[in-house]
């Protein structure tokens, strides 16, 4: 039980973690990002049609908890060890060449990955100053910040 606890609590910490970090985008400076969201949709399903999803199940090995030895005013007693089911688990083998499939297919299109800061809470305030929740492009400056939208999209902001 202790193990699980301390996995949890790991992946909590990674994942507060990368929620922190920058954000991969693509960028083109010729592009508006109505173009470039269109282009990613579009290398995003041609990807998938050729490295479609394959689940496959998975399975971790057991866990052995070993015994304890107790001891108590002269007497003593022991507690068996038990197994733990390591639990399973699906893993999408595709993954990662369906990535590089939309890599090449966006680097054909003329745009490149870069990662950009996350937006600070007044810069997102000003994103939804806007009417319709997006900005054009207005090119990269050294305070230009990315901002993922709650349906996937990540949008750029130029500086303030």
């Amino acid at each position: 039980m202790i193990h699980g606890t301390r996995v949890t609590a790991f992946t909590l910490l990674l994942l507060g973690l990368t929620a922190c970090g920058p954000l991969p985008v693509y960028y083109n400076a010729g592009h508006n990002q109505a173009q470039t969201q269109d282009a990613t949709l579009s290398c995003q399903v041609q990807s998938l049609k050729q490295a479609p999803v394959a689940n496959q199940l998975r399975q971790r090995p057991p866990v052995y908890y070993p015994g304890s030895r107790h001891c108590a005013n002269g007497s003593c007693w022991a507690r068996p060890g038990y197994w733990v089911d390591g639990g399973s688990y699906t893993v999408d083998v595709n993954q990662g060449l369906r990535q590089q499939l939309e890599q090449r297919c966006m680097a054909t299109s003329g745009y490149q990955k870069i990662e950009l800061p996350r937006c600070s809470q007044q810069q997102i305030a000003s994103l939804q100053a806007q009417p319709n929740g997006t900005r054009p492009g207005h090119g990269l400056t050294p305070e230009s910040c990315a901002l993922r939208q709650k349906d996937g999209r990540t949008v750029i902001l130029p500086a303030l």
